[in-house]
């Protein structure tokens, strides 16, 4: 199994584990609340129908019409209209965006067939859109990273060296300086979280929602899971009507825009994650072949045992540029040959910076290098076809980067 394929087995076998313990933990937290809802129903639909003397099975068929309405988008109270231009507007952002709150369906056949056309070139729009803000995402936080490291260095050196050899060591340090990509992390949640607090403010006050529903409702609509539990702007009537949906749209367009961006980040990080357990993995199946050789070797004299260097401990790994160069005992001539090889089979399989520029994959280390290049270059040159981000960092890129590799294997 190479090392695309070994990461996505784990990968999938972790996120099986994470769904399992998730339904664990919502099933332990929400199944006792809904056990009392049920039993809540049962007693007031038992004291309405004694109360006023109402045939049960007739009750039940006008709750099912009801349910039927509800769908249709007929509330008890008095909402907006659904499927005027201004409501339609609010539908189809829901569509193209992928959050699909819920509260307005098609409910014509000519509606769904023209949703299905009209949702598959919106959301692939709407997925190049993301991608294309994230790049200028990646590019204005480079250059900001940049200028705060050459604000620091200059701060850092104004007293201890001459003009020449400060401008030189500058150069050289700006030159081997790559931005952090959990800065870009950084900064982007605390975006996040600033959109979602000033919006959750906004949708307290106007929605009547407590904070910490408006704060969930944003994470809801942010990250496209979109339930419809609580879905904003639906009243009929609002102070300042105009002012709250466009300042709605706009919470939600940069709240979307800035999660994918941390979805992205994110993603990358773990793939580099799973990239480190795989090394771990390697690095206790080199230790056994070690010691399956040590075992077959013993009592040769060639093949005694050495001491470890003080300067490679036994199980540590060395990062350089990018790729992961796993370090184990020096046990015997033959595991040290064995080591050789399996450390090879490791480097080529890891992937390094080198390998990225070739095939544009990206990862942890691509995306620093990015950072990097893209700090470095004018900003005229910044959207070029020839910066590192040619070909995009996102999850459209990623596709396509695979298709061009795939192609030139073949």
């Amino acid at each position: 199994m190479n090392e695309d394929n070994a990461r996505f087995c784990l990968l999938a076998g972790l996120i099986l584990l994470y769904l399992l313990c998730g339904a664990a933990i919502f099933s332990a937290l929400e199944h006792p609340s809904e056990l009392r809802a049920r039993l809540l129903w049962k007693q007031q639909l038992s004291n309405f129908t004694r109360r006023y003397r109402v045939n049960l099975g007739a009750l039940h068929t006008l709750l099912r019409q009801y349910e039927e309405a509800n769908g249709a988008g007929i509330r008890v109270d008095a909402l907006r209209p659904r499927w005027d231009f201004s409501g339609a507007f609010y539908f189809v952002g829901t569509v193209v965006s992928t959050i699909g709150f819920g509260m307005a369906t098609p409910a014509t056949i000519a509606g769904k067939t023209f949703l299905i056309f009209y949702g598959l070139i919106g959301c692939a729009a709407t997925i190049l859109f993301f991608n294309l803000f994230l790049e200028r995402i990646i590019t204005m936080l480079a250059y900001i990273m940049r200028w705060c490291h050459e604000r620091r260095l200059r701060c850092g050196g104004a007293g201890a060296m001459s003009s020449r050899e400060e401008s030189s060591g500058e150069e050289d340090s700006l030159e081997g300086w790559k931005p952090s990509v959990y800065y870009v992390m950084l900064i982007l949640g605390v975006a996040s979280v600033v959109i979602a607090c000033s919006a959750s403010t906004l949708y307290s006050s106007m929605e009547n929602w407590s904070y910490v529903d408006s704060l969930y409702f944003c994470f809801v609509a942010f990250s496209t899971i979109g339930f419809g539990d609580l879905v904003s702007s639906q009243r009929e009537r609002y102070e300042s009507q105009g002012a709250y949906r466009f300042g709605n749209c706009l919470f939600i367009l940069m709240g979307v825009c800035c999660i994918y961006s941390l979805f992205n980040v994110i993603s990358i990080i773990i793939k580099q994650t799973l990239n480190w357990i795989l090394g771990k993995l390697a690095c206790l199946g080199r230790r056994r072949l070690c010691s399956c050789s040590k075992r077959g070797s013993k009592g040769i004299k060639r093949n005694a045992v050495h001491p470890v260097s003080a300067h490679r401990p036994a199980g540590r790994h060395r990062y350089k540029d990018g790729s992961v160069e796993t370090v184990c005992d020096s046990e015997t001539d033959a595991g040290a040959a064995a080591e050789a090889y399996v450390g090879r089979r490791l480097s080529e399989e890891m992937i390094s910076v080198n390998e990225f520029m070739v095939s544009n994959k990206v990862s942890l280390a691509l995306l620093q290098k990015q950072l990097s290049e893209t700090a470095h270059q004018g900003p005229r040159q910044s959207y070029g076809h020839q910066n590192g981000f040619s070909g995009g960092v996102g999850a459209l890129a990623i596709m396509n980067n695979r298709l061009q590799e795939t192609s030139v294997d073949r």
